[in-house]
Order: structure tokens, then sequence, then C-alpha cells
């Protein structure tokens, strides 16, 4: 039988079909319930769909959390619809809980009515005692507001793969393979992509691939077959430009930008990295394309990581190096060495919950003050933010351009919320990226008062204020590179005070003129009468749009805008504030984009600061835009 949105069993109950026009999922479970891969799968039938959608992958930091527990307890949400949607949205309309846990962890996020599948083999009295539960939830009555569907999936998926002959542990590994199965039938996914992954991910233990593929099977001819599901969803595909799709994660589209940078430049790409929750992605990725010139070095440590890779564009590479904030105060010393070498850099932060180790996956931006001043010195570095997981190939494209251009290290703040989660992404035409190429010296760019031909090291470029890129062993063009402040021009050793003045001032004008070739601020402001902006940066771009897209709805006007260049600002940033009567920004920390635009344009804007290691809630931020609109 073609198992493509068919039935596994024919001849069963036939279930009305309702269309709807979107759904929230969430699948939660221990760290080992494979939920993540869970969730995963359920996306890419989900994109080969046609929807649009947006995902959540939230674990914890643990390898292996004790089992059972609420420390434990790791999800997976999406939301999936036949229309533009910016977020994971707030609060799931189903729950697979795999445990008590799990729904004890989770519960409060639901809504009342939300559906909530729970495997009633895992509620046992031990497991119920240690999560705080007095009595069994399913059977006290304090789901009522809930429509509960109570299943043995345990149980279920050890009678489905009994004949396989492989043992119990593994057999009920597969129990997630069995929820993804009901919520396949459930939801009308197609089955097909997630059979063959199933087949090739098990491609070494055939008995393991059975067994996981018959607990799928099981699983959607139980929803096909059971009373408990009365009604199967559909969604229709959404309206999304022409163009050819994917589903991306944040840390593979940014991969996949560089790779395109550095081809666009026609330079090497050397990766310099030391592996970091949750940037590490990105050098497993980057270290399968040597075939497009790519070098990867997991470095000792994060020092040697960015010494690497600032050598690598010493030596002619277009150098990069990835991380996180812990990594980025150990960098500092490092990119200060850039700031003053003026060389090419592009210093990857995925931003996670601070300070210190703090929580290593939960998601954060707080990282945007040390990207501007974590350095000794006046060591001005650009930054720019990715607003979407697709954002982040256009953003890491962005990043060289500005660093290959102005010869400097460039920062790139993405999070984890980015980093992990995922939405279709139209694969771009090659003709349409940028052509990034630059020149290389090759000879003298001097004459001296008497006459001589020679090269100056630091003689700039008149419009960019860019130095030469000289590669070392190039005839005629030996320098001298190091820390030690340079005489401008050639590049000597200097202490001279009304020097050192004169270069801190052109370092700095060097990134202030960044602004010209970047484009102006854009703001949506479709009634053209808003009287608040809500301004924002990086991945509260989704959170942001959802809020306002809501505001509009209820009949009240608001302008949006956000920002990609954090340094310098977009030349017209200070022209839109003062159109506006107040100016909200929400950010993930205390206020780090406010206390920079307060300083800069003396705008009193108002703060809204969330710091719990989840995104932003659009409806929590709705209520806010609200009441900043009822003072105005």
């Amino acid at each position: 039988m073609n198992l493509t949105q068919g039935q596994y069993l024919s001849g069963q109950r036939p279930a009305t079909r309702r269309r709807v026009s979107s759904v929230i999922i969430r699948f939660a479970g221990d760290s080992g319930d494979g939920m993540q891969l869970t969730g995963d799968r359920f996306t890419s039938q989900t994109a080969s769909l046609g929807n649009d959608l947006s995902t959540l992958p939230d674990f914890p930091a643990e390898i292996r959390a004790p089992a059972g527990t609420l420390p434990g307890v790791s999800s997976f949400q999406v939301q999936f619809a036949d229309h533009d949607i910016t977020t994971p949205g707030d609060a799931p309309q189903v729950l697979v809980a795999m445990n008590p846990a799990a729904l004890k962890a989770n519960l409060p996020d639901l809504p009342h009515g939300a559906e909530i599948i729970v495997d009633t083999d895992e509620f046992t009295p031990r497991a119920l005692t240690r999560v705080g539960y007095g009595s069994n939830p399913l059977e006290d009555g304090s789901l009522d507001a809930y429509h509960v569907h109570a299943l043995a999936l345990t149980s279920q998926t050890l009678e489905a793969v009994k004949d396989l002959g492989i043992s119990k542990k593994d057999a009920q590994r597969a129990k997630n393979m069995y929820a993804l199965g009901l919520l396949s039938w459930l939801y009308d996914r197609p089955t097909e992509s997630t059979l063959r992954f199933l087949r090739s991910k098990f491609a070494a233990r055939p008995l393991i691939a059975e067994a996981n593929i018959a607990a799928f099977k099981a699983g959607w001819n139980f929803g096909e077959t059971t009373e408990d599901f009365a009604v199967s969803y559909e969604i229709a595909p959404a309206a999304l430009p022409s163009g050819t799709y994917r589903n991306i994660t944040g840390n593979l589209a940014l991969a996949y930008g560089l790779i395109a940078a550095a081809q666009q430049a026609d330079l090497p790409l050397f990766l310099g990295s030391y592996p970091i929750t949750p940037a590490s992605d990105i050098l497993h990725e980057l270290s399968k394309h040597k075939n497009f010139g790519v070098r990867t070095f997991q470095a000792e440590d994060e020092i040697a990581g960015v010494g690497a890779a600032l050598g690598a564009a010493y030596g002619g590479a277009l150098g990069v190096t990835t991380t996180s904030g812990p990594g980025v105060a150990l960098k500092s010393e490092a990119i200060g060495l850039a700031v003053s070498l003026e060389l090419p850099l592009v210093i990857v932060d995925i931003q996670r919950g601070g300070p210190s180790t703090g929580l290593p996956t939960k998601t954060e931006q707080a990282d945007l003050l040390q990207a501007m001043y974590g350095r000794n010195g006046e060591a001005p570095v650009p930054i720019v933010a990715p607003a979407t997981p697709g954002d982040c190939f256009d953003t890491a494209l962005e990043a060289a351009r500005i660093a290959l251009t102005y010869r400097t290290p460039v920062f790139l703040l993405s999070d984890g919320y980015l980093a992990n989660g995922s939405e279709p992404w139209r694969v771009p035409e090659p003709d349409a990226l940028p052509d990034l190429r630059t020149e290389f010296a090759y000879g003298p760019n001097h004459t001296t008062a008497e006459g001589a031909e020679v090269f100056w090291p630091y003689k700039r470029d008149p419009e960019t204020l860019a130095r030469p890129w000289a590669i070392p062993g190039t005839p005629g063009l030996e320098h001298r590179i190091g820390g030690i402040e340079k005489q401008d021009g050639t590049g000597n050793i200097s202490y001279d005070p009304a020097n050192h003045d004169h270069m801190v001032r052109t370092r700095q004008a060097k990134v202030e003129g960044i602004a010209r070739s970047a484009p102006p601020l854009a703001v949506d402001n479709p009634t053209g009468d808003a009287r608040v902006l809500v301004l924002g940066w990086g991945s509260t771009y989704g959170p942001i749009a959802a809020a306002c897209q809501a505001v509009r709805a209820a009949g009240r006007p608001v302008a949006q805008a956000h920002l990609r260049h954090l340094n310098p600002f977009p030349a017209n940033l200070g022209d839109v504030l003062r159109a506006y009567d107040k100016v909200l920004i929400p950010e993930m920390n205390l206020g780090q984009l406010a206390t920079l635009v307060r300083a800069r344009y003396l705008v009193d804007a108002i703060s809204f600061n969330r710091v719990c290691g989840l995104p932003l809630k659009a409806a929590e931020l709705a209520a806010a835009i609200e009441d900043v609109i009822a003072s105005v």
C-alpha cells in the first residue's frame, strides 16, 4: 500500500475531517524519549506540505538529567499554519506528555480546552511521587478543564514490535515514533519521508529501523481505528512567494551564509572554533564542506580558536570564529588585536542565558553591550543581528561584506532561539547574491617626499578608510603587525600622543562610515497614523510582529521597525525615533538596546524586558503595546 497520506488499514472507521488555520503542538518527555527527533520529523513532514511553520526546541543542559524528573524534561514546540506566522506560538493547543514530569512541567502553559495526550504506562505511583503529585492527575479531576487522551503508549508500542525479536529496552525507545504516527494521522501529515529517514538513520541496525517503523505505523493505525479521536484535522498550504523552499534552522542557515560569502568573495573560508552550546552546530556543519574550500579547526580553547581565525585572515582567508557569551569574554583580547590590525574577521556569537555558565541551552540576547564595549581601550566593532532563522543566511553575507570592505572584525549576534528554531526558507538564486570580491595589495601604494615608491600598510581608502590587505610573502609588501599602536600610513610603532588620538578617531570614523553603505531603517506603519513605534533587534522580531498584528486587528495603529545593524545604527534611526510620541523596545535582557538608544538619541524609550530563557510571548507583548498606546 502507498504510505503517502494513505491509511495503513483500510475499511476502518471514517473520521470527521475539520479544516483549521493553524495548530500549536508541543512534544514533551525525558531527554532520552526522543522528543527533539519527534518534533524534527513532524516539522519536516509539515514543511513538505507547504505550511508556514516556526519551531521552539527546549531541552536541559545536562547530557542526561535524572529520568522522570522536572529538570530532565525536554520539549519541542511547533506552530504550523495556512498563513504567514512569525512565532512557534505562546501556548500549545496540543500537548503530548510522555510521563508525569512532562505533564507537570508543561501544564501551566496550556489554555483550558487544550488536548493532552499522555502515556498512562508511565503514571506509576513512584513516577508521580518523584515530581510531587499526591494523586494521579488522570484520575483526580484536576485535568477536567482539558481534553485528555490517556493512552498506553508504551504497552501498545511493545505489542507492535513483539514479533521483531528486539530487547524490551530497544522496543520502549520506539514509543516516540508511535506518538509521531498518531499525530501524523491526526493532522494528515505525509509519512514517506519519515519512513525513509528511519531506514537511513538505522541502516546499520535494520531491526531497530523496523521496530521504529512498526511503532510509527501502529500509532497511525490507532488514530484511524480508535473512538478516542473522532476528528482529524487539515491545514492547507500557506501562500508563500514562488521559489524552492526547505526547512532550515538558524545555525544551518548561518553556516550556508558563511559558505556563500566565501564563494562570492572568491576566498577560502577558515573557521577557528572551540565547541560551545549553542554554537557548535556551525562547526559541525562547516566541517562537511571541504569541497567548497572550507577549512575547520577545532581548537583547544576559545583563545586559540580566534587566534587561528585572525591568522587565517592575515593570510588572505575569510576568517570566522564561532562561540557564545562565555567564549566572547575569552576572545576579547584577540578581538581587540583584530581592531588594531584592521583585518577582516567575523565573530559569531550565538547568545545564551548568562552570566557565567548561566543557562547553556536557553536563549537570551544579553551580549549586546559586551559586543559593543567588551574590550580594553577604544575598540569599535560593527555589530549585525539576524531576525529569523532564515535571515541568518543574509546576515552572514552582510557581516562578511562589512568585514571585507572595511577591514574590520564584525560581530554577528544570533541566539539560541534562532540557532535551534526553524522555518521555511526560500533558497536564493546564486545570481541574486552580492559580489563580495575584494582586491589584495599587489605593489607600492605611496610615494615618499624623496620620490621613492613604497608600501604603506595603513594608507587608507578615502571612501571606506580601510587599509590595504597585503598577503604575507608578496614581494615588496613586507610590513610589521602587532598590538602596539601604529603610525598612520607607515604602520611603524608609534607612542606619539597626537598620532594615537588620530588613529583612535580614524578607526571610529571607519566604523561609523559603514552606515552610508547600509540600507535605511524601514518602518512598518500600515495606516500611517501610528503614534507608538515598537523597535526591536534580533530574535524578538517574531513576537513583536505577532503582537503588532494582534494590536492592529483590535483597531489600534502601531508602527514596527527592526534593526539588523546595531553598530553603527542606520543613518535615519534618529529621524525615525523622533517621528513618534512613544518608542517601546522589547528585549530579552534588562534594556541594553534601550540604553544605547537613550544615550545616542536622547529619546525616552520604554523598555519591555524578559530574561527567562524563553522567547517573548506575543500576547504579553501585545498587552504592553496596548498600555503604551493608551498612555499617548
